[in-house]
């Protein structure tokens, strides 16, 4: 369902030569391993044999005690696909191998192509390595099967049901030219690495980075299932460390050093995968200039259509779950919005002109152009603030507007707008009591009217406010707020903006404006075009208008990110906000934002300048283009189809 493919890391406990008790070690996982309708199970390397069995290997009775454990994990497979490691004699020769089972059968045979001989490892006194072979399969009687095939050996994706896998061992992950490289370039979509990689200082994270980088340049899903600290400790302890990365992010892993007789799950989602490789044409010009060069099997595993239950569903998909990593983050893009606006200072000399309200985006925009003044060496009061109350402004975001103003040390003025829109109502016929939308964008216009005026007055760049999740929900005024000379937050979501505050206040940048900050980090967002309620307080909210932008920044992300269809992206949320919203809530939001994405796309078509921060963005420059008059018909009877 929604091409989620299941995949299991199992590392069982081992005994060193003991392949009866290995077997049985397995066998177990593999039970496991069907309860949860796993489709591809990865055991470590040399797992049948353990891997630090030595001059062992050169014994016959158990190089034959391993081909019998092949034959005998046969009829245990069922419909999953899964690779165990043992050691193979063909012609002569030991190899390192990667025995992939599917169907009852022996699907291939993939030798370790890179053995290590350097500091604790002496694989190539008992291996050979892929490239020395001279035959491209063996027959399945090497293994005492009765059934007589002929079992490929070498290199090869496994095309399961139109899911293509590639497999290696251990070192070749570890070589400058990694054969998983090869294998994506001839159209493997996973990888999995049968390993035995011991610890050490310092190599967890040298591994789990290879394995992120990996993934990354691949654009690939990689299994890394290393042997359980059961080995031996002759000479080292082996890690027991399992994770998988999709397209450079971990989305599962052992974290706990030297482990062993566990199994970590986890549903992969191949979608992004194939998402990324239509995208990336870096990739596509690798793939024609390299790769179809290893050679496809098929093995027709019927697979088992996993639910997903396993996979992420970030509800904040622009937010780090962590403090560290938020703060870490939003002080990262806030350092991109400063350096931005530093280069458009530098090439007018202008000033930055800024209309604040009080609200979340006018005082991103006004730090950040605070920062880059301050950078740049001039005086704060090169910035211009100017808050422009009218009949929607209520004590709280206009004492926050001024106290912050004041705080920061720059050129502040209030220019009320209240006459100037009665006076453009009257000129145009508006009923001043009449709350409707040219009652709302004539303020909008109005304000947007004396910033330009007075920058040109100044010689001042109108800095633009607004964010992205704005942009993509046409939340804007056109001519009005939606225009400015340079826009700072143009690539940041709604979500994420409150944090960059809150990372500010936190890293203490801003000390003077701490108190007025926290404030409006809690005020409700409110574009205040309506009058405040009877108690003076805020009336018109905009998440109770257009919807949370919690959900809106999430649909954003997955549907620009990876062009999911409307059912996944509804599967997707009702999971990761199973504890705020219903079905029902989720769809109708849903549909508002295809319905306001599609028709709102004018407005972003001729947004100002705006540099490009994240992986999604709006700006025709840098993001997202798409005709103004597109339709929304075939989105939109999609979701009319969901039954909740």
């Amino acid at each position: 369902m929604f091409d989620y493919f299941r995949v299991a890391c199992a590392v069982p406990d081992v005994e060193v030569a003991d392949v009866d008790f290995n077997l049985a070690q397995m066998k177990k996982f593999i039970a496991d391993a069907k309860k949860e309708k796993i489709d591809l199970l990865v055991f470590p390397e040399l797992g049948i044999t353990g891997y630090s069995c030595a001059d062992l290997f050169f014994q016959q009775t158990l190089l034959n005690s391993a081909k019998s454990a092949v034959k005998s994990l046969l009829t245990e497979c069922g419909d999953m696909l899964f690779a165990a490691g043992a050691p193979i004699e063909i012609d002569g020769s030991i190899y390192n191998c990667a025995v992939i089972i599917a169907n009852g059968r022996i699907a291939g045979i993939v030798p370790k192509t890179f053995i290590p001989n350097y500091v604790e490892h002496n694989e190539k006194r008992w291996f050979s390595s892929a490239a020395d072979l001279r035959k491209n399969c063996v027959s399945s009687k090497l293994f005492g099967i009765d059934e007589e095939y002929e079992i490929p050996v070498g290199s090869f994706v496994f095309n399961a049901k139109g899911t293509k896998i590639g497999f290696e061992v251990c070192e070749d992950l570890f070589a400058p030219l990694p054969q998983s490289t090869m294998l994506c370039l001839s159209g493997a979509e996973i990888i999995a690495n049968l390993a035995a990689s011991n610890e050490a200082i310092s190599k967890r994270e040298f591994r789990r980075n290879l394995v992120k980088q990996q993934s990354s340049s691949n654009t690939c899903v990689y299994a890394f299932c290393s042997a359980g600290c059961l080995e031996s400790t002759s000479s080292v302890v082996f890690s027991g460390h399992s994770l998988v990365a999709e397209n450079g992010k971990i989305i599962a892993e052992q974290k706990k050093a030297a482990a062993t007789n566990y199994m970590i799950i986890t549903d992969i989602d191949l979608e992004k995968i194939r998402c990324d490789r239509r995208k990336n044409n870096t990739f596509a010009d690798c793939k024609a200039i390299y790769g179809g060069e290893i050679e496809t099997i098929e093995i027709g595993l019927p697979l088992s259509e996993s639910d997903g239950k396993y996979a992420e569903a970030d509800k904040l998909p622009f937010i780090p779950s962590t403090e560290k990593e938020r703060i870490e983050r939003c002080l990262s893009i806030f350092n991109i919005q400063v350096a931005s606006l530093k280069k458009r200072l530098i090439k007018t000399g202008c000033k930055p002109v800024i209309g604040i309200s009080g609200g979340l985006d006018s005082t991103l925009a006004l730090l950040v152009s605070v920062q880059a003044v301050k950078e740049l060496g001039r005086p704060l009061t090169d910035v211009v603030g100017i808050t422009m109350p009218c009949f929607g402004t209520t004590d709280r975001t206009y004492n926050n507007a001024v106290n912050l103003m004041k705080s920061l040390g720059i050129t502040s003025l209030e220019i009320n707008i209240k006459d100037a829109c009665l006076q453009h109502f009257e000129d145009i016929g508006q009923d001043k009591d009449n709350y409707d939308l040219t009652y709302e964008n004539s303020q909008a216009r109005e304000r947007t009217q004396v910033l330009m005026d007075y920058a040109g007055k100044v010689n001042g760049l109108v800095i633009g406010t607004g964010d992205m999740s704005e942009l993509a929900l046409g939340w804007c005024t056109y001519n009005g707020d939606h225009m400015s000379m340079y826009g700072v937050n143009a690539s940041i979501p709604k979500t994420l903006i409150r944090w960059i505050i809150d990372s500010l206040v936190k890293a203490e940048i801003f000390t003077n404006s701490t108190e007025f900050l926290q404030d409006i980090v809690d005020t409700p967002i409110s574009p205040e075009l309506l009058p405040p309620d009877a108690k003076g307080n805020i009336a018109q909210q905009t998440e109770s208008i257009v919807g949370p932008y919690a959900l809106h920044d999430f649909f954003l992300y997955n549907i620009l990110r990876y062009g999911f269809e409307p059912d996944k992206i509804f599967f997707l949320a009702k999971k990761a906000f199973a504890n705020d919203f219903d079905g029902e809530t989720i769809l109708k939001w849903l549909k508002t934002f295809y319905r306001r994405f599609f028709t709102q796309q004018f407005k972003r078509s001729c947004v100002p300048d705006s540099v490009k921060i994240g992986s999604v963005g709006l700006s025709p420059a840098t993001g997202w283009k798409m005709p103004s008059d597109s339709s929304a018909a075939m989105w939109l009877k999609k979701l009319d189809e969901i039954k909740i």
